[in-house]
C-alpha cells in the first residue's frame, strides 16, 4: 500500500510576494519624489559655487557632504525673504479662516437644500476648478486694479477665499451625514443656522481640515497672483521674493537652494501635521 506524498507548500504565498512588490514600488517612488529634494538640501549647506561642482559624473558627493556650513542660511538674514514669509503666512492663515466659513457655508447650502437649479450651481461650481487659475489671473488683475485692491492684503487674499475644490470636497462629506439627525435637530427648535454649526460643522472636522489644507497650499504656493498684485515690499509674497533672489548676471545658489529649503519646509510641517485628518476626508469623500 503505497502513501501519497504531500507537494511541498509554497515558501512565500502570494498575497506576501504582492505586498513585497508593492512596498519597493513605494519606496521606489518616494525616493524618485526625496532625491531633488535632498539634494537641494545638501547644496544648500555648501558655498553656492561647488553647486554644481559634483553632478558630472555622479558621485557620493553629489548627495552628501563632509563641510556643511549655514552661512547660506545666515546670508538671508539680510534680504527681504523673512518679511515675505510673514506675508505669506498672514495670506495664508486670514484666507483659510475665512475660506472655510465661506466654502462651508456654501457646502451646507448645496447639500442640506434643495430647490431647483441645484444640479446646476453645483456644476458651476465644479466648472470653477477645472479651469486653471492662471488663465483668468491677467484680466482678473487688470479689474482689481481699476477697483484700487493692488498692493494691498486684501487683493492677495480674495481670490483664494472661495474655492471650489473645498466647496466639492466639502459638500460630499455633507451628503453623507444622516438626515435623521437633521431631523432631529428640527424637532428640537434648531434653525438651519443651528443645524449648520451644531450637526454640520462638529462631524465634518477631517473634512474641514482637509478643505483648510487646500486653501492653506493654494495661497502658499501661488506665484502669478502675488507678482501681479503685490508689487511693493510691503505686499510681496515668499515665492516672489524667492524669485527676486536670482540676480541678473550673478545668481547665488547655496542662498536661493536655503531660501527655497525654508519655504518648502512651512508647508511640509503642516501637512505632516495633518495628514491623519486630510487622508480620512479624502477616503470618506471618496466612499460616499
Amino acid at each position: 500500500m503505497t502513501t501519497a506524498i504531500a507537494a511541498p507548500r509554497p515558501r512565500f504565498s502570494r498575497r506576501t510576494v504582492l505586498f513585497v512588490w508593492t512596498t519597493l514600488l513605494a519606496v521606489t517612488v518616494g525616493l524618485a519624489f526625496l532625491i531633488p529634494l535632498w539634494w537641494t538640501f545638501i547644496n544648500s549647506l555648501r558655498p553656492g559655487a561647488e553647486t554644481f561642482r559634483y553632478l558630472n559624473p555622479l558621485q557620493w558627493q553629489t548627495f552628501f557632504t563632509l563641510t556643511p556650513t549655514l552661512d547660506n542660511y545666515l546670508a538671508l538674514l539680510d534680504t527681504d525673504l523673512w518679511r515675505a514669509i510673514l506675508n505669506s503666512l498672514f495670506v495664508s492663515i486670514v484666507t483659510v479662516i475665512v475660506g472655510l466659513g465661506v466654502c462651508a457655508t456654501a457646502a451646507f447650502g448645496l447639500s442640506a437644500f434643495k430647490f431647483r437649479g441645484r444640479g446646476v450651481l453645483f456644476s458651476v461650481v465644479i466648472l470653477s476648478f477645472l479651469i486653471p487659475f492662471d488663465a483668468i489671473a491677467i484680466p482678473l488683475a487688470s479689474m482689481f486694479r481699476d477697483w484700487g485692491l493692488q498692493n494691498t492684503f486684501f487683493g492677495l487674499i480674495l481670490p483664494g477665499i472661495g474655492n471650489g475644490m473645498a466647496i466639492f470636497l466639502l459638500r460630499t462629506f455633507f451628503l453623507a451625514i444622516p438626515e435623521e439627525l437633521v431631523e432631529a435637530g428640527r424637532l428640537d427648535g434648531l434653525g438651519w443656522w443651528g443645524i449648520f454649526t451644531r450637526i454640520y460643522l462638529p462631524l465634518s472636522r477631517p473634512a474641514l481640515i482637509g478643505a483648510g489644507l487646500m486653501l492653506f497650499l493654494f495661497q502658499w504656493q501661488s506665484y502669478v497672483w502675488p507678482l501681479l498684485m503685490g508689487t511693493d515690499e510691503d505686499h510681496i509674497l515668499g515665492p516672489v521674493a524667492l524669485s527676486n533672489m536670482q540676480g541678473q548676471f550673478v545668481v547665488d545658489y547655496g542662498v536661493l537652494f536655503a531660501a527655497s529649503m525654508i519655504l518648502v519646509l512651512i508647508p511640509l510641517a503642516v501637512i505632516l501635521g495633518f495628514q491623519r485628518y486630510f487622508i480620512q476626508s479624502v477616503s470618506t469623500t471618496g466612499l460616499k
